[in-house]
């Protein structure tokens, strides 16, 4: 490995032009190729059992998200020109490409049961917009007497109207979601126009995230140059660090873009990860040839670039192969973005190794070095920061190890305070128009979030018996219990509305008729009255399966997994019956998506812990320095999960993937420690020269990297974007912790466990022989 870089470094000229070659490849081919995938759908694993029987709920009673176009006015919607907008947004929005015109639902097309002399009608509540008094009176008072319009398509204080589109099956594309914003646009004054629901949840997800990366990206890159350049005190080191970190991030997506793989949001954080791990490359290369430069300050190129390659290359190649495999580990995920994440992230590192061993190396050649601003004095001897640091650990390693037990303990207590949370508003800020838009929404509606049960059997006409129907209703009046239901529609809605209407409108009839023959009486008028297919999104065709629409007020993997153990209770209830009762839906969708988030994050961190260890112990020959290497991802793993859980932050599928960079970067700071200690040991058999120069060697690096990727990505706090924010954090809290716990609890594991001991002189510091020589005083 390190002739092959050797050689590639002596070809400098050859060696830059054919690696702008293929990143110029690249560029085209993620400029021809690159997809954003904005149908959040298919970020869910089709194969998986619960999504597969969603699918085919939703294909049996026509299940989708619908855009909902709240049209509010402060003297009420039974006003001429309110109605009259009300009919023109339904036209406008059947217009569009990509939603369905026959599914456009409003007071202006909602069927309205009533009874009369002849019996059952099923008509529309008004043909033309009534302009008088009377007649907009008269329509109020039908609205309000039908419970199952008045609270779902007109706020029961009057005052807003909804609008309700589906999506046809194509789902929401930019160009549909911009044709929806201009009809809120258009339409807006004097009634207030909101448009809310999960399409539009997903769309402007889609649109804020990636350009508020696209805002925020430069920002981070140029902080982080700032203080590369502070540190390196190079112009030229700072360039080339940042090239092959972009070259890198280049390599990455033009690769997806040849593969036909589509970015999903998640893969924006693949450039964030190669920029807090592929700086530690450049870092550790340029650091290791500075520290020769200090020592040998007339040095020539050719032996700077060699003697780097000769001292860097092995940890380098090791960090990255163990970070590989760590983030390899994500492809046991059953989420789609989350492997394609893993393996494209693996790729990315794998170019910034690449590019790290032979740019830099083959710019030493190509531009020459500049004079070191800092060399030594004393030939050979670390400088006296690193000295002073290496002692004052070594001698209070008590409190150290003490105050990192306390520190386990304390955040450790706080990991089972996690939750995890699949809810699409909760990436929006509380101020933010999507936010206040869900809430109006929420609090004069029924909800801009669905859950649907769906019931089987095996028998035809099963949901015409009564006292199933009337188990359906019950389990409707437990649901709605609950404050974040705010509606429920089945079969026995209507049928309680067709019994009620039959019965002179008595409030007392609004229940499930208790007679077989009845049910099936009520069913036929209606179905001779209605258009055909009006029940199809509550029952089928043979009533063998039926359809529970519950509206909820909140998207959160909390609310939805409470009304799902409320549900369960009445399953051995309908299984008395031969009835199945299982979910369907987007919001049972979100609720698994989120479970397999969790399991595939415990599941890759566990196998990437056990792999990085039993790879830690084939490099250096030894379990014990393989446990020991572990450490620093332990101790960022629990600040990351004690942090999330003393904080409330969510385990979402940014924030799991964030704790991805705690194997990558602990374990890059662990194995360049701890072959350099390695190194020095066998040099100087002395534990406190090595120790000192370690520190000065590796620690500075450390350091370095750390503190250039904390404050680089500290920036992404002042993000709009609250995933954004999260992700600042965490990686800035997961650089620090990485940093301390390398060159503290490692550093001592090392020290005080005498590890490249291979002699008794090796095990026995100054320190050491002077308390025995008080001793024997």
């Amino acid at each position: 490995m390190r002739t092959f870089f050797s050689t590639v470094s002596r070809r400098p000229v050859t060696t830059i032009l054919i690696v702008v070659a293929i990143t110029i490849g690249f560029v085209i081919l993620t400029a021809n190729g690159f997809r954003i995938e904005a149908d959040l759908d298919e970020y869910m694993p089709g194969n998986h059992p619960a999504f597969v029987f969603s699918e085919e709920a939703e294909k049996w009673f026509g299940i989708a998200d619908g855009v909902l176009i709240a049209i509010s006015h402060p003297d009420g919607v039974f006003r001429p020109e309110t109605l009259g907008k009300i009919i023109a947004i339904g036209e406008a929005l059947g217009e569009i490409e990509g939603i369905d015109p026959e599914e456009v639902v409003s007071l202006a097309t909602a069927n309205n049961i009533t009874g009369s002399d002849w019996g059952l009608e099923v008509t529309p509540f008004f043909r033309s917009v009534p302009t008088t008094k009377s007649g907009l009176t008269a329509l109020e008072e039908a609205v309000r007497a039908n419970p199952m319009i008045w609270g779902r398509l007109v706020s029961t204080d009057g005052t807003a109207a909804l609008v309700v589109a589906q999506l046809s099956e194509e789902g929401l594309s930019r160009e549909t979601y911009a044709e929806i914003k201009e009809i809120e646009r258009f339409f807006e004054g004097p009634e207030r126009i909101y448009v809310a629901g999960r399409p539009i949840v997903e769309g402007a997800l889609a649109e804020l995230g990636p350009s508020d990366m696209k805002r925020m990206g430069p920002i981070v890159l140029i902080a982080i140059s700032f203080v590369l350049f502070i540190l390196l005190r190079s112009i030229r080191y700072t360039i080339l660090s940042m090239i092959v970190v972009g070259f890198s991030a280049i390599w990455t997506f033009g690769l997806m873009a040849l593969l036909g793989i589509p970015v999903y949001a998640v893969s924006t954080m693949i450039p964030v990860m190669l920029v807090a791990i592929g700086v530690a490359y450049s870092i550790h290369i340029i650091n290791s040839a500075t520290v020769y430069r200090e020592t040998n300050p007339d040095s020539t190129a050719r032996e700077l670039a060699d003697h780097a390659i000769t001292t860097i290359t092995r940890p380098v190649v090791m960090t990255a192969l163990t970070t590989i495999v760590g983030f390899l580990s994500l492809l046991t995920s059953a989420v789609l973005p989350v492997r394609y994440f893993g393996l494209f992230t693996a790729f990315g590192v794998f170019s910034a190794m690449l590019l790290s061993l032979t740019l830099i190396p083959a710019s030493f050649l190509l531009f020459g070095v500049p004079k070191s601003s800092r060399a030594t004095k004393k030939q050979g001897g670390p400088d006296h920061v690193a000295q002073r640091i290496a002692r004052m650990i070594g001698k209070r390693w008590k409190p150290i190890l003490l105050s990192a037990g306390v520190f386990v303990l304390v955040l450790g207590a706080a990991i089972p305070r996690v939750w995890i949370d699949s809810s699409f508003i909760s990436n929006f800020t509380r101020d933010s128009d999507i936010v206040l838009t869900d809430a109006f929404v929420n609090d004069h509606f029924a909800g801009t979030s669905t859950l649907n049960i769906v019931l089987e059997a095996d028998s035809p006409d099963t949901f015409k018996q009564p006292e199933i129907l009337a188990l359906i209703d019950r389990l409707q009046i437990q649901l709605e219990k609950s404050d974040a239901v705010g509606d429920t529609l089945s079969v026995a809605d209507y049928l309680k509305r067709m019994h009620q209407v039959m019965h002179a409108d008595e409030a007392a009839y609004y229940v499930v008729p208790d007679s077989r023959d009845l049910i099936a009486q009520y069913l036929l008028l209606y179905e001779m009255s209605a258009e055909p297919g009006s029940l199809e999104q509550s029952v089928d065709y043979e009533y063998r399966r039926a359809n529970i629409t519950v509206q909820l007020k909140s998207d959160s993997s909390r609310t939805l997994s409470s009304i799902v153990e409320q549900a369960d209770t009445f399953s051995p209830l309908f299984d008395e019956y031969g009835v199945t009762l299982r979910y369907a839906g987007s919001g049972y969708r979100a609720l698994v998506f989120a479970e397999l988030i969790l399991t595939g994050q415990i599941k890759s961190l566990a196998l990437s812990l056990l792999i990085v260890v039993a790879l830690l112990s084939i490099m250096f020959r030894s379990l014990k320095i393989g446990l020991i290497g572990s450490v620093p991802i332990l101790l960022t793993a629990i600040a990351n999960f004690g942090v999330m859980g003393l904080l409330g932050v969510p385990l979402s599928i940014s924030t799991a993937l964030i704790s991805s960079i705690a194997v990558g970067i602990g374990i890059d700071y662990a194995i360049h420690f701890i072959e350099r200690y390695k190194q020095y040991m066998t040099q100087f058999r002395n534990r406190d020269q090595a120790s000192e120069f370690t520190m000065h060697h590796s620690g500075r690096a450390i350091l370095y990297n750390a503190t250039v990727v904390a404050i680089g990505f500290a920036v992404l706090l002042f993000s709009v974007f609250p995933p954004n924010q999260q992700v600042g954090g965490l990686i800035s809290l997961n650089m620090v912790v990485s940093f301390l716990g390398t060159v503290t609890v490692l550093y001592l594991l090392l020290y005080r466990g005498r590890i490249f001991a291979t002699s008794q002189s090796q095990l026995i510091t100054q320190e050491e022989v002077h308390h025995d020589a008080q001793t024997q005083e």
